[in-house]
C-alpha cells in the first residue's frame, strides 16, 4: 500500500470552506480590514496565512514601483517617502468578498499542508527565497507561522548553515524527526477547521494498492531546486509562545482587546453614547458647536490628529467635514463606525476617542 494526496479532495475542500466563510463575513458588510482577517475563523493558522498572502502582493506593489527606469529611487528622500506610503498603505487593507475568497481558500490548502507534511511545506518555502536570503526570508516570515514552527525556528539567525540552501533543506528534514513527537497532532490543528467544515484527513490521504515496498508521506529531503514607520504586517503581535498550545487555549484566547462601550464587533454603541453623554458634566466645554472643522482648538486638533487620525491633519478635516454634514449624531456615529473605529484603530485611544466623540454629541445635541 501506498499513501496518495488526494489533491482534488484537498481543491474541493478549501473551495467550500473559503465559500462558507465569506459568506457568513460579509453578510453585513462590503469589505474587511487588516485586524478582521487576524480574527477571520477559529483557524489561527489561516487566518496567518490570508495575511501572509497581503503580505506579499503589498511588497509585489512596492516592486512594481521601484521598478521604474526614470526615477532614483535610491535617493533618501524617495526612499522615506516611499516607506511611509507603503507604511500606510498597508494600514488601509480593505478586501471585498470576492478577493478575499480565493486567499482564504489558498490559505486553507496551505495550513493542512502544514498541518500533514510540515518538512516538505517548509522545505518549500526555504526554496522560494532569493539566493543567499533564506535567513532574511525566515526571519521575515516566522510571525506569519503558527503551526509546526520549532521544526525550523532553531535555524532563523544561526550563522552555521551560510547561503547554502542543500544544508537548509537537510537541517528541516532532520530536526523534524527529533522533535516531531513533542509537536501539536495533526488531528488537534486539523480540528480548528471543524466549526466551518470538518476536515476527513482519510479522504485526503488514500491508501493505493501497490507492488512497490509500502512509503510514508516524503517527510524526507527532495531533490534540491537549483522602512521606518511600522506597517500594518509589522505590529502584528507575534505568540510564537502559543503556537504548540492546545487547540482549546488558541480558539479562547482573545487577540484585539475588548473596548467598553462598543458593541460584539468593535464598533460604538450610539445609545450607550448618548445616555453616557447626557449624563456627563461637559468641563468647561458648555456652550452651542457649531461646524466642528470650523471649531476646534489648535491643541484639539493636534491631538485628534496625532491620536485618531495618524498624524493625517487633512484626514481630520476631511472627516470633520463629513461629520458635520451626517445631520445626526447617530448618523455621525454611524459614519465614524465605518471609516475610522477600526481602520485608524481608535479603540487604542479610548480617552481620546471620547473626547472627540463628546464634542461630536454636543454639536448635534444644542
Amino acid at each position: 500500500m501506498t499513501i496518495q494526496i488526494n489533491s482534488n479532495y484537498l481543491e474541493k475542500y478549501a473551495h467550500d470552506y473559503a465559500a462558507v466563510v465569506c459568506e457568513k463575513v460579509f453578510s453585513s458588510r462590503q469589505f474587511i480590514t487588516g485586524q478582521d482577517i487576524i480574527q477571520l475563523t477559529d483557524s489561527i493558522q489561516v487566518n496567518f496565512f490570508v495575511i501572509k498572502r497581503i503580505f506579499e502582493i503589498w511588497q509585489g506593489e512596492l516592486e512594481k514601483l521601484k521598478s521604474s527606469p526614470y526615477f532614483d529611487y535610491r535617493d533618501v528622500a524617495v526612499h522615506e517617502s516611499l516607506t511611509q506610503f507603503m507604511n500606510v498603505l498597508s494600514r488601509r487593507i480593505k478586501v471585498e468578498k470576492s478577493n478575499l475568497e480565493p486567499l482564504v481558500a489558498q490559505a486553507v490548502s496551505e495550513a493542512i499542508q502544514l498541518a500533514v507534511d510540515p518538512v516538505s511545506f517548509y522545505q518549500n518555502e526555504i526554496q522560494k527565497a532569493p539566493q543567499g536570503k533564506i535567513n532574511e526570508l525566515l526571519s521575515e516570515h516566522k510571525k506569519y507561522f503558527k503551526w509546526h514552527l520549532p521544526v525550523i525556528s532553531f535555524l532563523i539567525d544561526k550563522t552555521g548553515f551560510g547561503h547554502d540552501q542543500n544544508a537548509y533543506l537537510k537541517a528541516v528534514a532532520t530536526n523534524y524527526h527529533v522533535i516531531k513527537d513533542s509537536l501539536v497532532s495533526k488531528n488537534l490543528l486539523l480540528a480548528t477547521l471543524g466549526e466551518i467544515n470538518a476536515f476527513d484527513l482519510d479522504s485526503y490521504l488514500m491508501e493505493e494498492e501497490s507492488e512497490e515496498p509500502k512509503t510514508e508521506i516524503q517527510n524526507s529531503e527532495p531533490e534540491t531546486v537549483e522602512e521606518k514607520a511600522n506597517s500594518f504586517f509589522d505590529q502584528i503581535e507575534e505568540k510564537s509562545d502559543r503556537i504548540e498550545e492546545p487547540i482549546s487555549e488558541i480558539i479562547s484566547e482573545p487577540i484585539v482587546k475588548e473596548e467598553p462601550k462598543s458593541t460584539g464587533s468593535g464598533m460604538l454603541d450610539v445609545i450607550s453614547l448618548q445616555s453616557r453623554f447626557e449624563k456627563e458634566s461637559y468641563k468647561g466645554m458648555k456652550g452651542v458647536i457649531g461646524e466642528l472643522s470650523e471649531s476646534l482648538a489648535i491643541n484639539q486638533r493636534i491631538m485628534f490628529s496625532k491620536a485618531l487620525f495618524e498624524g493625517n491633519s487633512d484626514l481630520l478635516k476631511h472627516a470633520l467635514k463629513l461629520i458635520d454634514e451626517s445631520g445626526s449624531f447617530a448618523k455621525a456615529v454611524d459614519l465614524i463606525n465605518k471609516r475610522y473605529v477600526d481602520e485608524l484603530s481608535w479603540n487604542d485611544n479610548p480617552d481620546v476617542r471620547d473626547e472627540f466623540l463628546l464634542l461630536v454629541f454636543r454639536k448635534f445635541s444644542s
